[in-house]
């Protein structure tokens, strides 16, 4: 420990870090964790001590797939609120998705735009996605050199015209330019024509919007994919992986030495096909919350490996959006502020504990963007802290959240693990529901401790 330079000590009993749970003393220096020490470590003078007793102390949380939707459709959801919501659950770091924003992060300019929008409204370090449409092969190399942390595509419909998806010539072609400088390709992977081929029937039946999202279009999707990327040695990740039948495909893949990666989210880990009522579109997203058997095979992917991260995929609108008939209401789940009570309470049902979580929701989100200096206690991090109360539990009142749009699949649900404080770079900044001014910074991948442009 540097002593003299050391300004705060966090405490307690139960701190996670990378070689597991104990006791210990973590002392913060200029925004950093300066060390990890005994618990008992004498305070240096000068410095404030906060004891936790016996609340978790963990890494902030990285959530590398949010719809922030700011400029163009704020009144889905915007960076202050966003960002309110994430310090709320304990994430300290988000990346924003390149679409459902006006102007969607394809160009240059277009980053420029939503960092000038982002950048005094952020209460936590906030980077961008680049967007890989069938128009702008030419623009990702600037894109990539300007700090997006990679890009993502479509292989179906998005939804919004703005960010058309790729066919499989355009995607060989995005996909060739980004390994030319090894970035990644982040994929939305459903088969357009298997959704096609698919029943479509409107109204309010969640089983008829089900079957026309089959297994099948993610599968096919994924398997393209891997082709791809084993034929260019290219760098993929699968978004919200649903279907369970995939999961033999990519663990295959990985044995050979295929450069790919994949997520799930608190939806398809924590509600099931069967419980969701007819009409009830808030829990409609793409690809769907499937069955409970299909749920229980993706909690082994995670427990094997197979699935490296969860993160929340959180995709808001205004109420109106969400219409009874699931096949026009808009597809998106708004979890930003309970995903790690989700999380947790399914986790430890399951046998899993909070290293675990901590793994799958901080440290391995923060490897796949490249934020060396997020995702665990350990000396040289940021600072960047959430403190759960991990036996407290608490039933989701939508009233009390704090994302724009107080609609969520998760309303009425009694979740285990309070988020009693969270903490960037050594500055608390929320506490029991009261959130700080916004402190956060605006990352790009390219700077060396990846952050810049403070605000």
């Amino acid at each position: 420990m540097s002593g003299a330079d050391v300004t705060l000590i966090l405490r307690s009993t139960r701190v996670v870090t990378p070689e597991g749970t104990r006791p210990a003393a973590v002392a913060v220096a200029g925004g950093t964790i300066d060390a990890v020490l005994p618990y008992d470590t004498e305070v240096p003078a000068g410095a404030r001590l906060h004891d936790f007793g016996g609340d978790v102390l963990l890494p902030g949380l990285v959530d590398t797939h949010v719809h922030v939707n700011d400029p163009g459709r704020t009144e889905w959801e915007g960076f202050w609120t966003a960002t309110r919501a994430a310090a709320a659950g304990g994430i300290t770091t988000l990346l924003d998705m390149p679409l459902n924003s006006l102007p969607p992060t394809t160009t240059v300019g277009h980053l420029r735009t939503k960092q000038q929008v982002a950048a005094a409204k952020a209460h936590i370090d906030t980077g961008f996605w680049g967007g890989a449409i069938p128009s702008n092969v030419k623009d990702l190399r600037p894109l990539y050199e300007a700090g997006v942390f990679g890009f993502k595509c479509f292989l179906s419909p998005s939804g919004v015209e703005e960010f058309p998806e790729l066919d499989q010539e355009q995607l060989a072609r995005s996909l060739a330019e980004i390994a030319g400088f090894d970035g990644l390709l982040i994929v939305h992977a459903e088969d357009p024509h298997h959704l096609a081929a698919a029943p479509q029937r409107s109204g309010p039946a969640y089983a008829d919007f089900l079957a026309s999202r089959p297994r099948d279009a993610e599968n096919t999707a994924i398997e393209s994919l891997i082709a791809h990327a084993r034929r260019l040695n290219a760098r993929i990740h699968v978004l919200h992986l649903s279907s369970s039948d995939a999961l033999p495909l990519i663990a295959a893949a990985k044995r050979e030495g295929v450069r790919v990666s994949v997520e799930s989210c608190p939806h398809f880990l924590t509600l099931t096909a069967e419980e969701v009522p007819d009409g009830a579109t808030e829990f409609k997203c793409c690809p769907p919350i499937r069955e409970a058997a299909n749920q229980d095979a993706l909690w082994a992917g995670l427990a094997d490996g197979t699935i490296d991260c969860i993160v929340s995929d959180h995709s808001p609108c205004t109420v109106d959006l969400k219409t009874p008939d699931f096949a026009s209401a808009w597809g998106g789940i708004s979890s930003l502020q309970l995903g790690l009570p989700a999380i947790w309470t399914e986790a430890r049902r399951r046998g899993h504990s909070l290293d675990d979580v901590v793994r799958w929701m901080s440290a391995a989100p923060a490897e796949l963007a490249g934020l060396t200096r997020k995702g665990a206690i350990e000396a040289g991090r940021d600072a960047d802290f959430a403190v759960l109360a991990p036996d407290e539990t608490f039933t989701v009142d939508p009233a009390e959240l704090f994302h724009r749009n107080q609609v969520t699949a998760y309303a009425g649900k009694t979740l285990h693990g309070v988020v009693k404080s969270t903490w960037l770079r050594g500055q608390r900044i929320a506490a029991d529901g009261a959130l700080a001014e916004p402190t956060g910074r605006l990352l790009e991948r390219n700077q060396p401790t990846n952050n810049v442009r403070n605000h």
